[in-house]
Formats: structure tokens, C-alpha cells, sequence
């Protein structure tokens, strides 16, 4: 019987340069492939953020300051971001709550109109941040439905769209399909064996949830919550529908960049937004291999 001819593997020369010996030599069909890919990246994203940056550095038009001492010095700028801050982080925990029970309950039962259903949940995805900020408006502007509802019962209307619980339910009703429709993924694929194993061991419903399927979801729950925080972060849409008094980031840069031509703070607050976004999707990206770790 013929013996199978030994691999031959191929090393790099002695004399090769350091890098031939890192990084391996890339078949040419590969490089042509990334070149439209480097392209775009660098024409649409690497040289807009980084002209953002060297904007960001010229002094602002009303102190004469760097824009950035200015961002971070200036109560307003500070003041609109911790308010953006909060009404992320709040938006992200409520959405994932919610939807964390609702995804829990379509993954585990079964019964006629269940697709109808999830279609339904996830049907606000189709519509635009002007689109959500107007519903909010019929539902509680000053001609709304809570404020004929308040009209009636105690003489007074309740108005809540022009401000930060309206921007707050604004961001909630569409921040709320694009967690269920990964946790409801999630919830499909947990070992259903470990709550029972729990369950027969004596455990509680509410120590099940705790100890099995919520470490189960908890890479889903990050990288939703993750997901929630950046869109509320940079949402415009909703928010400028509701009312240009609001003091959040978005509405921020754009009155500094339209009502008073003040690009260098503008680019500075696009530029703190960003590093914000992006520190909090790296956090949670390192949160969520550990705990994926943990549970493996």
C-alpha cells in the first residue's frame, strides 16, 4: 500500500524581510477585493472623522478658545451631554427590560397570530425618526389624545411630548423592535435542560431566571443595550421633530452648525459623541466575552 506523501510546508528565507515573516502573503485576487473596500473606508468614514478632529482643534467663535476646552468647560455643552448620557443609558435599560420579557414569552409559546404578532412588534423598524416624533405629538402634544383624555377628567391637558419623557418614549418605541427581534433569537437557542436541571433541584422561578436564563441572554442583553445606546446617542429625527429646546447632543451640533456657523464646536461635540459611542460599544463588547466566557 502506497504511503501518503508527506506535507510540504513553506517557510519564508532566512533574508526574507521581517514582515514577509508576520503576515502572509495575500493571494491577488484577496488584494484587488479589498481595494473598493479600503476605498470606501477611507473616502467615507477615515477622512470625514479625521477632518472632524483637525476642525474640532480652531477656537470657537464665541470664547476664542480651543473648541474642545470649550466643549468640556462650558456648562451647556456639559449639561447637554450628561442629559444625552442619562436619557441613552435610561432608553437602552427600559428597552431591553421590555423586551426582554416579551422576547421570553414568543420564544417559549406557540398560538395562532404569533408572526402577525412579532411583525407587528417590529413594524415601527419602517419608520423614520420625523415619523416617531409626530406619533408622539398625537399621542401627547397639546391636541393629543392623553391631553383631550386629561382635558376631560381634570379640566387640565397633559402635555408631555415637548420634553424629555416624550423624547424619552420617542426613542423607546423604536429602540424596542431591534432588541426583541435579537432576543427573541436568543431565547430560541437556551438550553431548556439547565432549567429544568434547576428546577428539580428545587429552585425557585425567580432563582431560575436569576442564575440560568438571564447569564444565558446576558451577551444578547449587552450587545442590545449596546445597540440602544448608540441610536438614542445620535438620534436626530425624533428629537428635532419634538421641539429644538431640548438639550441634547444632536440638537446641540446642529444649532451650532446652522443658527451660528460655529463649526469648530461642532465638530468638537460630533467628535466627543463619537468617542463616547464608541468607549460604550467597546466596554460592552469586552463585558460580553466575558460573560460568554463565563457561561461556557
Amino acid at each position: 500500500m502506497a504511503q501518503p506523501l508527506p506535507q510540504r510546508t513553506v517557510r519564508p528565507r532566512e533574508g526574507a524581510p521581517r514582515h514577509l515573516r508576520v503576515f502572509p502573503r495575500l493571494p491577488r485576487a484577496t488584494i484587488y477585493a479589498l481595494v473598493p473596500v479600503i476605498t470606501v473606508f477611507c473616502a467615507f468614514w477615515l477622512l470625514p472623522f479625521a477632518w472632524l478632529i483637525a476642525l474640532g482643534t480652531q477656537p470657537d467663535n464665541a470664547t476664542q478658545q480651543n473648541a474642545y476646552w470649550t466643549v468640556l468647560s462650558q456648562p451647556r455643552y456639559l449639561q447637554s451631554l450628561v442629559t444625552t448620557l442619562l436619557l441613552s443609558a435610561s432608553v437602552s435599560l427600559a428597552a431591553v427590560a421590555i423586551s426582554g420579557v416579551v422576547a421570553c414569552f414568543l420564544a417559549r409559546h406557540r398560538f395562532p397570530g404569533k408572526g402577525l404578532l412579532l411583525a407587528l412588534l417590529t413594524f415601527p423598524l419602517a419608520f423614520p425618526g420625523v415619523v416617531v416624533g409626530f406619533l408622539i405629538i398625537m399621542l401627547g402634544g397639546r391636541q393629543g389624545l392623553f391631553s383631550q383624555l386629561g382635558l376631560a377628567l381634570t379640566g387640565e391637558r397633559w402635555n408631555f411630548a415637548y420634553t424629555l419623557t416624550g423624547l424619552f418614549l420617542g426613542y423607546l418605541y423604536f429602540s424596542i423592535p431591534r432588541v426583541i427581534m435579537t432576543l427573541v433569537a436568543a431565547c430560541e437557542k437556551l438550553d431548556r435542560s439547565l432549567e429544568e436541571a434547576a428546577r428539580s433541584l428545587g429552585a425557585s422561578q425567580w432563582r431560575i431566571v436569576r442564575d440560568v436564563i438571564i447569564p444565558g441572554l446576558a451577551p444578547a442583553l449587552l450587545s442590545s443595550a449596546a445597540i440602544c445606546f448608540a441610536t438614542s446617542m445620535g438620534a436626530f429625527g425624533t428629537a428635532f421633530t419634538l421641539g429644538t429646546d431640548l438639550s441634547v447632543l444632536p440638537l446641540t451640533i446642529y444649532g451650532e452648525f446652522t443658527n451660528y456657523a460655529n463649526f469648530a464646536t461642532a465638530a468638537a461635540l460630533s467628535v466627543v459623541m463619537g468617542l463616547v459611542t464608541w468607549g460604550a460599544l467597546l466596554l460592552t463588547r469586552r463585558f460580553s466575552s466575558y460573560s460568554l466566557g463565563s457561561t461556557l
